[in-house]
Parts: C-alpha cells; structure tokens; sequence
C-alpha cells in the first residue's frame, strides 16, 4: 500500500450502480441545493478570471468567525494551505503526533522537513498528551495537530489549545491547527481557534470546506494567521487559486444556518446508530466517534484491515485501510465514514455478510 494512499477511488473500475463510498468523509447530507444552484447560475461566468482577492469570500469567512479579513488566507483546499506553509517558512523539524492525516507528514517532507512522530497510546483512546506534547516543543520548529484528529476523531480542548499557543509564542515555534471537521461537532464541543490569530502571531489555523459543505471536487480550503504572516503566505502561492465557482459556493456556504443544523444533527444520530450496532458484531472495536467518522480497531475478527476491506470493496462499498498511518500497525484498523440511515444500514448488512 503506497505512503500516502487515501481512501478508495469512486473513479476506479466503479461497479454497476457505482460505489457506496465510506472511505471518504463527506457531508452525508450532500451537496446544499443553495450551493447547487449559484453553481448552476455561474458556469457561464468560467470564461473569466476569478477575484484574485476573493474579496466576498473573505468577508464573508471574516463575519461568520469574527476574524479580520486580512488575517484569511485563501486555499485550494486546505492542503494546499500545508505545503504553501512548509515552502514559504521552511521549518527544520515538525512534531506530528501519529495517528494523523497523512498530508501532514507529506508536506514537510517536500521540503526536506524533519518528521518527529509522537505516538498516540491506544490504552488512552488516542487522546493527545498536550503536556507532553509541550515538553517536547523545543524539539521541533512546528507541531501540527487535528482538532478533532483524523483517524481517531480525537477533540482538544481549547483550554489545551491555548496552552499550546502560548508555548510556541514563548519558544518561537509555529503551531498548526486544522479544524476540518470542527463543523461537525455538537455546539457543546465546537470550539474554533480561528480568534487566536489575532493574538498569536505563530498559530494557524486552518479549516476545509470541501468535508463539511460536501465540495471536494471544488476545492476549497482557508487559514487564519497574523497579518504579516498571511501577507509574506500570500506571495507563494498561484494567484488564481481559489476558481471562481469555488468563490460562489463558499460565499453562500456560511448563510446555510439550517444545513449546518441538520448536519449536525444527523452526524450526531447516525454517529450513535453506528456505535451501537458496531458494537454487537464479532470481532470489532469501534472508538466512540465526534464527528461523521469512525476509527474501527479488526483485530478480533482474525483478519486484517487490507483483507477486511477487499472484502468490502468486493460487495461494492469503499473503506478506508489505515494500514499506511504512521502510529498504527499496518494491519488492525479501518475507518468508516458515517452517513445516512439507509448507507448504514447497507454497510452494516456488509460487515454481518463477512463476519457471521
């Protein structure tokens, strides 16, 4: 399995009636009919050059997060916004701790970044040890964390997240933080850190939009950061990054109070639909998931993750094979996506077909 593999390819040899994708975290409510239809409005509007500035876009991310628009860094995704960091800043040593999304890892190292891991302990959910991670601050010049953390769902709070920020102001390190998913959180748990940037001159923060508004064909991704840094950011990268669809659809995204309702309130049930039932299956070991995934440890079925979701692929449904996360053990973990009610119930009636 290549390094860096994600989930399954919908593109690939699709079966009839095409996947049912689990290896991909997306927004089960799909594409917001509001988003649909600007898109639909604007396909004649491609024959020109989107806003360089995005002008409407950044305001509109600046109003919903009470953030200056001159602290918004614009993405092509938020990993662009990852490698536009490693390039521009050019750190000697990151801290990553492991499991994480792999993006992480590969965008350090194409600039010839040193990777320090640090392993996250099963025994303690995968939950991050922040004391621990600042005592080892002074080991790197950047630590990047996921807030809630990809595989493993895990949340930090903000009392820890602003110990953190604290510590690399101190020591002169950068701190990442990627709050991808924070969107999908339940109200009491969705803590943004977009305000530290105007109080932290070394923390980012970063969010995707393509997850939560369910756009990954789009593209589209932003940063918050200290206005000097997003200035000295902006001028490595391509000036038109953001396409001017992409603009449209996350202008509208942040009106969509009744679909970041229902997202959330869908995530949250499915989420503990899936725990249950997961639970009663022989062989699995479900982490009680946050948001609209689910980190699954194999090992009791006596068969591997890469068998476990070849199997799966064979009935028509993507998983995603952690065999290839630094800090897991290359054979004992698959994480699921969660999505609606009858997408469970089909997966579900998969894992009773292979393990019953």
């Amino acid at each position: 399995m290549d390094r860096f593999q994600h989930g399954g390819n919908v593109h690939e040899s699709p079966p009839r009636g095409g996947w049912l994708d689990f290896s991909a975290n997306i927004n089960p409510l799909g594409l917001a009919p509001e988003i649909h239809r600007v898109i639909q409005k604007a396909i004649e509007s491609i024959v020109h050059y989107p806003d360089p500035e995005a002008k409407e876009l950044r305001k509109a991310i600046g109003e919903y997060y009470c953030v200056p628009e001159r602290n918004i860094l614009l993405g092509n995704g938020a990993s662009e916004l990852f490698y536009l960091f490693f390039h521009t800043l050019h750190p000697r040593r990151a801290l990553i701790p492991v499991p994480s999304f792999s993006e992480y890892e590969r965008a350090a190292l194409a600039v010839g970044c040193e990777v320090l891991y640090v392993q996250l302990r099963e025994a303690e959910g995968f939950a991050l040890d922040v004391e621990g991670i600042g005592r080892q601050i002074k080991r790197g010049d950047a630590v990047l964390l996921g807030n809630p953390n990809n595989p493993t769902g895990c949340l930090i709070s903000p009392q820890e997240i602003l110990y953190l920020a604290d510590l690399v102001e101190e020591r002169g390190a950068w701190l990442l933080l990627d709050e991808s998913f924070l969107q999908f959180c339940a109200d009491e748990k969705r803590r943004d850190s977009h305000h530290l940037s105007m109080s932290h001159s070394q923390v980012i923060t970063l969010e995707s939009l393509t997850k939560f508004f369910a756009i990954p064909g789009l593209r589209l991704g932003f940063a918050s950061m200290a206005w000097g840094l997003r200035k000295r950011m902006e001028t490595g990268k391509d000036v038109w990054n953001v396409n001017h669809l992409a603009q449209l659809a996350g202008k509208v995204a942040f009106k969509l109070s009744g679909y970041r309702r229902e997202s959330r309130r869908l995530v949250a049930e499915e989420d503990a639909f899936l725990l249950e039932e997961l639970q009663q299956l022989p062989g699995l070991k479900p982490f009680s998931p946050s948001v609209n995934f689910i980190l699954l440890d194999v090992r009791g079925t006596g068969r591997s993750s890469t068998d476990l979701v070849k199997a799966m692929r064979e009935k028509g449904i993507l998983l995603r094979d952690c065999a290839n996360y630094p800090g897991l053990d290359g054979k004992s973990y698959v994480r699921m996506a969660v999505r609606t009610r009858g997408e469970n119930k089909k997966v579900l009636e998969a894992w009773r077909e292979i393990l019953l």
